[in-house]
Formats: C-alpha cells, sequence, structure tokens
C-alpha cells in the first residue's frame, strides 16, 4: 500500500507551524512529518502548492447530538452511521455521541446501541465514535431549556451504573446540575470510575459549583446557556467558570446562542487552555429549513436557528468549521490556540491524546486542510480521505 503524502502546506504541530512543510500517512497513521517536500515513487500526493492551505488535526466534538436527519436517541446503527459520515464534511474526525433527558428506557436503548457501535466501528473513513456523553436527566428542572422536564430526575449512582454497564462503559462524560440532591456524591464515585462531571442546565450558585469542582467536577456545559449568570453579588455558574481554573468550558460559537461579545469576553478570561468548541447539533444540521423532531417535539429551523414552538433554543445546526472560523474572526485566535480549542483540549480530557489531538509522529491521521478562508477542503479519518472539499465524501 503506498503512503499518503500532504504537501507544501502549513502543518500546525503542536511545537509550533511549519510554513511549508509535508505530513506522510502510512496505514493510518502519522509516518513523518517534514520541512519542505518529501514525496517518494508510488507515494500518492495532496499538493497545496499556491493554494495557501493549513493542515490541522482533525476537529473533535464532546457535544453533539445528531446531523443530516440523523439523532443519538434514534438508537440506531443507522443513525450513529449516518451522523459520523457526515461530520468529516465539516473537519470533524471524532465525537461523543451525545444523549439527551428522556425516558429512563430510551436512554437504555441509546447507551446499549452507542456502546454497540462503538465496539464495532471500523476505520472506514468515517468520525470515529470515542465514547458517550450523557446530558441529562440528573439536571435542573428550571434550567432544563430544550430537554423534557417530566424525564428530570436527581442524580441516581444507581442509574448511571445501569446505564454504564449498557454502554459497555462508553460513557465518557456526564451533564448535571452540582446544586440537586445528591450531586455532590454522585459526582465523587462517578469521577472515581474516571468519568468527567461537567456542570450544567443548572441555577448553581458559585459556592455550589466550586463545591462540585472540589468533588471532581471539571467541565462545564455550553457555556451562558441554560445556567445561573453572572451577577455582580452572585456570579452564579458562569462565575465558576470563568474563575475556576479546574475547569475545561464549552462555548457553541455559532453568534446566535452566545453574543459575539460575550464570546470575546470568555475567551479574553479563558484563553485557549480553558475553551472548547462545541456544536450542540441536532439532526437538522445540513438540512434545510422546516420541521424536525428533538425528543419527541417539534423543532423549527429557520435562518440559522432551531427553536421550540415557545421560542427556546434547541440545540443548534452549527458546524464545527463554522465556529472555528467564527473564533479566528471575531476573537482574534491564532491557529495554534484554534488547535487546543478543536482539537488538543478534547484528546487530553478524554485520555486520548496519545493518538489523537495533534500532529505528531505515530498518531492517528486524522488531519483537516484548511484554505484561507477556514473552510475544509479535505479532511482524512485514520488515514482514509474522507472528504474531498467538494460536497462529496470520498
Amino acid at each position: 500500500m503506498s503512503d499518503l503524502v500532504i504537501a507544501n502546506v502549513t502543518v500546525v504541530t503542536e511545537n509550533g507551524t511549519i510554513p511549508s512543510g509535508s505530513v506522510t500517512v502510512s496505514d493510518g497513521r502519522i509516518k513523518e512529518i517534514h520541512e519542505g517536500f518529501v514525496v517518494k515513487d508510488g507515494d500518492s500526493v495532496i499538493d497545496g502548492t499556491g493554494r495557501n492551505l493549513t493542515l490541522l488535526p482533525g476537529f473533535i466534538d464532546v457535544h453533539i447530538h445528531g446531523a443530516n436527519g440523523h439523532d443519538v436517541m434514534d438508537a440506531t446503527m443507522e443513525a450513529l452511521q449516518g451522523v459520523a459520515a457526515q461530520l468529516p464534511k465539516e473537519g470533524t474526525t471524532s465525537f461523543l455521541a451525545t444523549t439527551m433527558t428522556q425516558s429512563r428506557e430510551r436512554i437504555s436503548k441509546a447507551v446499549i446501541n452507542a456502546g454497540t457501535y462503538i465496539e464495532k466501528q471500523q476505520r472506514d473513513g468515517q468520525a470515529e465514535v470515542l465514547g458517550i456523553h450523557l446530558e441529562g436527566p440528573f439536571i435542573s428542572p428550571s434550567k432544563a431549556g430544550a430537554q423534557p422536564v417530566e424525564h428530570i430526575t436527581e442524580p441516581s449512582l444507581d442509574l448511571f451504573e445501569q446505564w454504564q454497564n449498557e454502554s459497555q462503559q462508553q460513557i465518557k462524560l456526564v451533564t448535571l446540575a452540582p446544586e440537586l440532591e445528591g450531586a455532590l456524591p454522585f459526582i465523587e464515585e462517578v469521577r472515581k470510575k474516571g468519568v468527567i462531571c461537567s456542570l450544567g442546565h443548572s441555577e448553581a450558585t458559585l459556592a455550589e459549583a466550586n463545591d462540585a469542582v472540589e468533588k471532581g467536577a471539571s467541565h462545564v456545559t455550553h457555556l451562558y446557556n441554560q445556567m445561573s449568570g453572572l451577577h455582580h453579588r452572585e456570579p452564579g455558574l458562569v462565575g465558576a467558570a470563568f474563575t475556576n481554573p479546574e475547569l475545561l468550558v464549552e462555548m457553541i460559537v455559532d453568534h446566535i446562542h452566545i453574543h459575539p461579545e460575550a464570546v470575546r469576553l470568555a475567551y479574553q478570561i479563558l484563553g485557549s487552555d480553558r475553551t472548547i468548541l462545541i456544536t450542540d447539533a441536532m439532526r437538522a444540521k445540513c438540512l434545510p429549513a422546516g420541521t424536525y423532531d428533538l425528543a419527541g417535539q417539534d423543532v423549527t429551523v429557520d435562518h440559522g436557528e432551531a427553536r421550540l414552538s415557545d421560542g427556546t433554543l434547541a440545540g443548534s445546526i452549527l458546524t464545527l468549521e463554522e465556529a472555528a472560523r467564527k473564533m479566528r474572526t471575531f476573537a482574534g485566535v491564532d491557529l495554534n490556540e484554534l488547535v487546543k480549542m478543536t482539537s488538543a483540549n478534547a484528546a487530553h480530557e478524554l485520555g486520548v491524546y496519545d493518538r489523537k489531538g495533534s500532529i505528531t509522529k505515530g498518531k492517528d491521521a486524522d488531519l483537516v486542510l484548511l484554505d484561507e478562508e477556514g473552510c475544509v477542503m479535505t479532511t482524512i479519518c485514520r488515514g482514509v480521505i474522507s472528504y474531498n472539499g467538494k460536497g462529496e465524501a470520498s
């Protein structure tokens, strides 16, 4: 089998930027990184000469519910395959399959399906599912957002263990409200088992949020959205996100969920080391305006927004490609900082930085080529060219 060489591009590595470099891919992994154009007879070549292309590690989305008509809660192989096939078109090469608040039985079906899919997935050019993000049902009814209130429940270790066992130990991250009864011992025990605890859909005070961090919480679900806001006498969960250095903080940068200046403010406080870009996308992503289903609720998608009938935002139709472009344009983020927010931070947090999250010899060849406008031209998933920049997966 011949090697694949991506040549004459700007290569963003974990140690800096190579202005005109080449990367050789062999058997699904990064074989070599060079300055200049290094190629041998028989190699396949993607040549960036004169095109001002930049090579980044593939994006990792830790919070995504669906895309292209599919949703994780559909609990089918077809749904996860559909999402995994779509995501390389936006530069995403791996993700967490994200559930939402539903009946215990429906969550069971979703995690069983995801766990089975993860165990069976092949290196086939689709985005890799790295695990499950359990968003709800352990959240505050007053900050439910688009999560069905009737299925919300207090944190339960027994219930979590049931779902974790059903998923074949694939739940990697769980979102919960730390002010709920039983939340703190839940966080302490779940963290001991290596699962990331994220604070979200919450009315927590600053003190309650910080108590949760003391017990092991280390993540914040979609900053600003469905959480206690920043007030000068009670800084709330937003204040904890800003001031507690232990927290890695998600943002939905579509300029709908968060005003551009609020994004800029958060980035000035958090920096690239504590920021992680997510989409929180639902099944309508990549589809035309219309009405779509989200956990049995009608969601109207129009002008780039997804809303319930009462106007509540119901996830997004954002791509990570767009989120990354907006961060560069409106927040002045450079490429090395962008890599942290789109890939490296997630890889570190999920414990997969040994094979994901940077362009490093020996790691998985998860790569995305961007043009000078930040548009995805080519995506490579574990060595397979998955998207060719013309709207088609190869």
